[in-house]
């Protein structure tokens, strides 16, 4: 069971993310995908803290996330869509 897991926490080379094993998402594997989910969090923090509050405030941070979203997405090692946790879906 422990060599399954340690499998899956393995990308393919290019690959920054890997997919959960059950549900919707992914999760980082590589420092690149760890710096790019850190770099989120860091300028989501900045967003909440300097930009006015309000709707400038609320339009950068789904901006902001979205373009994680994307970027996530592409770099996933199997895509991002539902999987049902039988370890066949990668």
């Amino acid at each position: 069971m422990l060599d399954e897991v340690k499998a899956h926490f393995r990308a393919r080379e290019g690959y920054w993310f890997v997919p959960k094993w059950f549900g919707f998402g992914a999760t980082p594997v590589t420092w690149q995908g760890w710096a790019l989910t850190a770099g989120l969090l860091a300028a989501l923090v900045a967003a909440a803290r300097l930009l006015p509050g309000g709707v400038p405030r609320i339009i950068v941070c789904i901006a902001l996330i979205a373009a994680y979203g994307v970027v996530a997405a592409n770099k996933t090692d199997g895509g991002l869509r539902w999987r049902w946790g039988n370890g066949e879906d990668r």
